[in-house]
């Protein structure tokens, strides 16, 4: 027998089915609220308590720190695929086949070219100009070249798509860097694999070779990896309810990359950094500041600890603190930034205010650390983060398509003046 809920309003009683997902998690269905009702509706500012959707990309348990896309454990996908293994999962459902994976590559690799036009319309941007800002810019753009809506009923049709903003999605990030830098811009290696390639055209200065290096790539290839979905957050929310208006995967995309800008969202491990900057600016004391976090008086925030969703460790802080640890000793990087953050890191984890409140370090804190690391400026972290989450950005918009939800369109509680009488100009 299936189960309702009864919802009682002015006295009327009301049942809604509640419906199941796959892990057992429970939701009350009230899409006919408001028509069995005469009007009633719900206000959940944030939509912290409401599903928009029912997904089959990402399982996420906050309560004991679980993340699973498709199916298979972060802890999996991180220590035995790389980025483009865990895209396509992601995109398509499962894990792909030796020949599908190939196919896939093939097919980015011939993709990658940007139009000139694109270059012209960076070179109006500013040095000053911030990446994600520009990142979003040039997204939007390419729906000029590529005016065609997708037929979303064509498989083929809607694999091009995904193919071409697979591929040209890190020349872009790559570019925005560079133009802040200063640098002539790389079209990158088609004999590089994704992640590779993107570094090359990061970081190749143009008077010195390229010279890879197998730990920084893992690390990276690791951080896009736990970056590339993580359910409906904010961003991924957008491109959702974008995409629910049927504008095509690009312009969708596009609005997901400015949603992702805030720092709120993305910026959160541009914040960390910025914030041990901070303390080093005032001394370095990090026993000071995590005083400072635990005295409720006081203003500062600890970031990059602790997380909305996880009320236990962050699942992708475990896997990517090692890769962490491998980059720092790998560099030998002297750096009275990061030895702040390693002093602050051993500190929460030992001290009992925040191991009782499970404010461990999170995945923000650990990407801002090898980022840093690396040598990209605070702004590109953002952008970085974007191009870790660009297939779980289009794994949403597709199967947001293909089950054709409808438009978004929330509710609100109206709370402004009532009916009054206009008042002619001279009256006023």
């Amino acid at each position: 027998m299936s189960q309702t809920a009864t919802l009682e309003v002015n006295g009327n009683k009301y049942e809604f089915p509640i419906i199941k997902g796959s892990e057992q998690e429970l939701a009350i269905d009230i899409k006919a609220l408001r028509g069995a009702t005469g009007g009633v509706t719900t206000i959940d500012p944030g939509y912290k308590n409401t599903g928009s959707c029912q997904s089959a990309i990402t399982f996420l348990n906050g309560e004991e720190g679980i993340l699973r896309y498709r199916g298979y454990s972060i802890e999996d996908l991180a220590e035995k695929a790389d980025f483009l293994e865990v895209a396509y999962a992601l995109i398509f459902g499962d894990l792909p086949t030796k020949e599908q994976l190939e196919k896939f590559n093939n097919d980015i690799k011939a993709e990658a070219h940007v139009d000139e036009d694109v270059k012209r319309i960076l070179d109006g941007f500013p040095k000053s100009a911030h990446p994600m800002g520009v990142l979003s810019s040039l997204t939007s753009a390419l729906i000029a070249f590529n005016p065609s809506s997708v037929n979303v009923d064509s498989e083929e049709d809607m694999y091009q798509a995904i193919v071409k903003i697979m591929a040209k999605f890190p020349v872009l990030t790559a570019w925005a860097h560079r133009k802040r830098m200063g640098m002539p811009l790389d079209y990158g290696d088609d004999s590089l694999g994704y992640v590779e390639n993107f570094l090359k055209m990061m970081f190749k200065k143009p008077n010195q070779e390229y010279k890879k290096n197998d730990i920084i790539i893992n690390a990276i290839d690791k951080l896009l990896i736990l970056h590339a979905d993580h359910e409906q957050n904010c961003s991924t929310s957008t491109v959702r309810i974008v995409g629910s208006s049927h504008a095509g995967l690009f312009a969708s995309i596009s609005a997901g990359i400015s949603a992702l800008w805030g720092p709120l969202h993305g910026g959160a491990n541009q914040a960390v950094i910025e914030m041990l900057e901070a303390i080093k600016e005032d001394g370095g004391d990090t026993k000071k500041y995590m005083g400072k976090a635990k005295d409720k008086a006081d203003p500062f925030r600890l970031m990059g600890f602790g997380h909305r969703v996880y009320k236990n460790f962050d699942p992708r802080a475990k896997i990517i603190k090692v890769a962490a640890d491998e980059v720092l000793g790998d560099l030998g990087i002297v750096d009275p930034v990061l030895d702040i953050a390693k002093g602050l890191e051993q500190e929460a984890l030992l001290d009992q205010y925040f191991v009782d409140r499970k404010l461990y370090p999170n995945v923000d804190f650990y990407s801002g650390i090898i980022y840093r690391a690396l040598g990209i400026p605070t702004e590109m972290f953002t952008p970085m983060f974007a191009l870790g989450r660009l297939p779980g950005w289009i794994a949403q918009w597709r199967e947001m398509r293909l089950r054709k939800e409808p438009i978004g369109r929330p509710r609100q509680i109206y709370i402004g003046e009532t009916f009054r009488e206009f008042k002619n100009l001279n009256d006023r």
